[in-house]
């Protein structure tokens, strides 16, 4: 399968991922029709301890598409929330406020911190919430989100540009926040297989509270509803606040997963 690579020898900067990439996105309606089938499997992931959980969807996308996340992690214990802001169409700065707000509310509601899950564009929200009120947030997961290196690499920036009103260079400053390392835990969910955005875009600095789960073969499109991704995601919210361990590459979906040395090989 072909891979999105560096733009040429030398030259630093990366390529949106290929077509025929793009064009394979479709198999993320064989990656929700599989949890469908493997819901007895999935649901023997470790269960919650109710702390609320704020679902972010990605760009384009509503609360519609963060439903089957949503659904399974309250089956799982937690407090699952959706985002309420309608079809989620871009512009980081212009939503930081309004994000901010809703983190606020969940946060004191609940009396207790939020972890955020975050699909492509909503990671990157995601990661800009934990930077402005870390102590509202207990851990930090993004599921094909481009927040590092050449954020400029997916099949999506020129209409983001267009719908957003915003120009990704703007950003430079905020955008190296964002890919930086984070005062909570955090999880980065990425595909080689990816059609929409270049896998190396998805890498964060991992540390002793921060790593990178590649998932074999998943879509972009697919990547919020693919079975090896919510069991990941489920498995890493139910760690006790403030702590942080390796995610277990075992289990029922283990071959779905690369070793954790292949991102720093990248």
């Amino acid at each position: 399968m072909p891979d999105a690579r560096e733009a040429g020898p030398g030259s630093g900067r990366l390529r949106p991922p290929a077509l025929g990439l793009l064009l394979a996105e479709a198999r993320g309606l064989f990656e929700f029709n599989a949890s469908l089938l493997l819901s007895p499997l999935l649901m023997r992931a470790p269960t919650g301890d109710g702390h609320p959980v704020l679902a972010l969807p990605g760009f384009l996308a509503s609360d519609l598409s963060m439903a089957p996340m949503r659904r399974y992690l309250r089956e799982l214990g937690y407090e699952a929330h959706a985002w309420r802001m309608g079809r989620n169409l871009g512009g980081l700065a212009r939503m930081r406020e309004t994000l901010r707000a809703r983190l606020t509310e969940i946060h004191a509601a609940s009396g207790r911190k939020v972890s955020l899950v975050g699909w492509s564009l909503g990671g990157v929200y995601a990661r800009d919430l934990a930077l402005q009120a870390p102590e509202l947030v207990r851990y930090v997961i993004t599921l094909g989100s481009p927040f590092a290196n050449d954020v400029r690499a997916t099949n999506a920036t020129a209409l983001y540009e267009a719908l957003s009103g915003e120009r990704v260079e703007n950003f430079a400053e905020l955008r190296e926040a964002i890919a930086g390392d984070l005062k909570v835990p955090a999880t980065s969910i990425y595909s080689r297989a990816d059609g929409v955005v270049n896998w190396r875009t998805c890498l964060l600095h991992p540390s002793d509270r921060a790593e990178n789960i590649e998932v074999y073969f998943a879509s972009h499109i697919g990547l919020g509803v693919n079975p090896a991704a919510l069991w990941a995601v489920a498995d890493r919210l139910a760690q006790p606040e403030g702590e942080f361990w390796p995610f277990d590459r075992g289990g029922p979906f283990a071959i779905a997963y690369a070793p954790p040395e292949r991102a720093v090989s990248a």
